[in-house]
């Protein structure tokens, strides 16, 4: 099972060190479901893991000079402030509640990860300007709660805010997103210390194993192609939360009609989303070319069909 943990661990750091985020969102698994950990310890623990390897990660980045250290800063220290608030908040929510709110979490962020990125989404700010200071604020308190709260949501709502809002290149928004993860780790470990105890036997050797890791998906940074990367481990975050989902839900809710009408409605309005994001973005092409023609082949179809 060690060898099973020390595995899976490494896994955490390769992300981080890639992507700049989704070190909970495999971390408090492999504690809870490996490691055997109760939920609170487990969300803690993988602060502390995800905070030292976060700063591990940060290193090669620095080097490479694809780290925003003002905005950083500044992000980083509004989200210690939610992170420590979440952490003490945490406290009074049933573990069974934090952990559906984690698989929650999960499929969230799989669904930003998967989605296609809107026409023109790649066009961001100059990349020398820095985050606006009230953007700074409202991203960081939230980012920084959630994180806190089922230590999960950092990097993969830092990294958006920093490429889209501040218009960071995607480089440097991973690298950036590591120095604001470490930060309100570490914040969010502080509110949770004080109801938590940690194995640091097994903290240690999974921060070990993530390290390394980390130093790996740093190298590797930039020689993967990211959106091929995000869909295969966005796909990988959608099972790891509906397999946590599925254990913390009684079985009765899950045969439940109810449960399966907001699924179905869930996916319905999902559906009817993307249709209409689809018009939206074909209407300004149409207005300017006109609606699209038909191929000959598209034709040829057509007159068969009809025949």
């Amino acid at each position: 099972m060690t060898a099973l943990i020390v595995a899976a661990s490494l896994l955490i750091g390769v992300s981080l060190g890639i992507l700049g985020g989704g070190g909970s969102i495999l971390t408090v698994p492999i504690l809870v479901y490996l490691a055997g950990q109760e939920t609170k310890e487990a969300i803690a623990t993988s602060l502390f893991v995800v905070g030292v390897t976060s700063l591990a990660a940060l290193i090669p980045h620095a080097r490479a000079r694809r780290v925003r250290w003002r905005t950083g800063l500044l992000f980083g220290a509004f989200s210690m402030a939610g992170a420590y608030a979440g952490g003490r908040l945490a406290e009074y929510i049933p573990g069974t509640v934090l952990l559906i709110a984690f698989a929650l979490m999960m499929l969230a962020t799989a669904y930003a990860m998967l989605r296609k990125p809107r026409k023109g989404a790649e066009k961001t700010r100059p990349a020398h300007r820095d985050l606006p200071l009230k953007h700074i604020a409202v991203e960081g308190l939230v980012v920084g709660a959630v994180t806190g709260l089922v230590g999960s949501g950092g990097g993969f709502l830092v990294v958006p805010a920093l490429a889209i809002l501040g218009g960071l290149p995607m480089g440097i928004a991973v690298g950036t997103s590591l120095l604001v993860i470490a930060m309100k780790s570490f914040a969010g470990l502080a509110g949770h210390l004080s109801g938590v105890t940690i194995d640091w036997g097994v903290a240690v050797t999974v921060t070990v194993a993530a390290v390394a890791g980390s130093l790996i998906g740093a190298r590797l940074a930039g020689r993967i192609p990211q959106d091929s990367l995000r869909k295969a481990f966005g796909w990988f975050v959608v099972v790891m939360g509906v397999f946590v989902l599925a254990q913390q839900v009684d079985a009765a809710l899950w045969a439940h009609s109810a449960t399966w009408a907001v699924l179905v409605a869930a996916l319905a309005a999902t559906i009817a989303a993307r249709r209409r994001r689809t018009r939206r973005l074909a209407a300004p092409h149409e207005a300017a070319f006109g609606p699209r023609r038909s191929t000959p082949r598209e034709g040829h179809e057509q007159h068969v069909a009809k025949s």
